[in-house]
């Protein structure tokens, strides 16, 4: 329901050209919205694994609901009201998809995040889909005439109704999940610092600039051709992703992520190319399909790749790592990308091309840098060579006094001292655990 919605809102930019705005001011809204986004990670990283998915989730459907709303009192693409209201939006966006990510990747095992990942994808596709049919046929034959007030007001409410109404569904999709338990939290600088994922944050930034791109520019590329719906590119874009999820399904276990993440950074930079052939609205469909398969391999396989660094109970840390650089790299692309298609336009050259073309530089350039640098040890290997983050005398003391260390005999130098003996490769002693997840003596299983 909310990413119908959200499909909705693939025409924002008929909204912001309404007001008398253009490519550049878009550009601008777009990406100061994504600051809101940027700051709720901050909250995201500690708020998700201390209040758990549930409460934010539901929190974060709201916002996004009056965001929404409130746009129908918006009359100025330069005032400040159009600003604070896409960083709420973009607020409820990043807790939405932070704790609904962080939900799943906790359910399963870590091999099998990407490709959980990618299902709880499918379900927005489909969603997707709908919205941006639904947006071509409130906004159809608008070429001519220009786009209606109560056309633009009726893509603000649909959405906000639609975010609104997920909020039952949440809370039913989450029951009975138990609270996370209190424990000493150590810093997210520190935990940042130990468990950084590395090189994986540059190519998420790359990935979040390219693919957020379509979402925002490809209804003004469209007009550029005097096209009025946009509607086949994103059902393409749908139908190629579950499918090729489905077909795929599996493979991230049967191969490392690198090689998936190399193949999706080249999907993605002949996707992006694509367009430039694109001169009619049927031949929407060939950068559809490139970004659908892109979608499908890249997104998941980053976010699991840097998921993975992180154990278990700092999951919500590792996820709100590889949201917030997508947002990066759409905080910077939307507005260079909008005045370089408004200046590049000014001065009579082919805007939505060199455009395209710089992004695909940018692409190639972040592959080869990822391709060459080593890959970070796994987490299983990481922590029996951790830091000297604990004096030797603070952290033989905490090893000593750790429940995991003394019932299964597990050496001082395997404990990660972040988790305060909460978390071990071989053992998951949590105090919220069910006396059938202990076993009968309520102490922790040996894996």
């Amino acid at each position: 329901m909310l990413m119908t919605g959200y499909g909705l809102l693939y025409r924002y930019a008929d909204f912001v050209n309404f007001l008398g705005g253009s490519e550049f001011h878009i550009g601008w809204i777009v990406g100061v919205g994504t600051v809101g986004s940027l700051a709720m990670r901050l909250f995201l990283g500690v708020g998700i694994d201390r209040y758990g998915p549930r409460l934010i989730w539901a929190g974060s459907l709201l916002l996004i609901s009056i965001s929404c709303l409130s746009h129908l009192a918006i009359s100025s693409h330069t005032g400040v009201g159009i600003y604070i209201l896409r960083i709420i939006f973009a607020c409820g966006m990043a807790g939405v998809f932070g704790s609904s990510i962080t939900f799943v990747s906790n359910r399963v095992t870590t091999n099998r995040v990407a490709e959980l990942v990618g299902m709880l994808g499918t379900a927005g596709y489909v969603g997707m889909m709908l919205g941006s049919q639904l947006g071509d046929f409130l906004c159809s034959d608008q070429v001519s005439t220009g786009v209606q007030q109560w056309q633009v007001y009726g893509m603000f409410v649909g959405a906000g109704l639609l975010s609104g109404l997920a909020i039952p569904f949440v809370w039913l999709a989450t029951r009975g999940m138990p609270r996370p338990g209190r424990r000493r939290e150590p810093s997210m600088f520190r935990l940042l610092q130990h468990y950084n994922p590395g090189i994986i944050v540059v190519v998420g930034i790359i990935t979040g600039l390219a693919l957020g791109l379509p979402d925002v520019f490809l209804r003004t590329f469209a007009m550029t051709l005097d096209l009025s719906r946009i509607s086949l590119f994103f059902t393409t874009y749908a139908i190629t992703t579950i499918a090729t999820r489905v077909l795929i399904r599996g493979l991230s276990q049967r191969l490392p992520l690198k090689p998936m993440i190399l193949w999706g950074l080249g999907f993605l930079s002949a996707s992006m190319m694509s367009f430039v052939i694109v001169q009619s609205y049927w031949q929407l469909i060939i950068p559809g399909i490139g970004f659908g398969i892109t979608q499908a391999v890249l997104a998941p396989s980053v976010i699991a790749a840097t998921n993975l660094n992180f154990p278990s109970r700092f999951r919500g840390l590792g996820t709100t790592v590889v949201l917030a650089s997508f947002d990066l790299g759409y905080l910077v692309g939307a507005p260079a990308a909008g005045a370089m298609v408004h200046f590049c336009g000014l001065a009579g050259l082919p805007a939505y091309p060199i455009l395209f073309s710089t992004i695909v530089v940018l692409i190639v350039l972040v592959g080869i840098v990822y391709a060459v640098v080593p890959e970070r040890k796994p987490l299983e290997e990481q922590v029996t060579e951790l830091p000297e983050l604990l004096a030797g005398g603070e952290f033989m003391a905490a090893a000593a006094n750790c429940p995991a260390a003394s019932e299964s005999h597990v050496t001082p130098k395997s404990i990660d001292p972040l988790e305060s003996c909460a978390y071990h490769p071989a053992v998951e002693y949590d105090e919220t655990l069910s006396m059938d997840a202990r076993g009968s003596t309520g102490k922790p299983k040996i894996e």
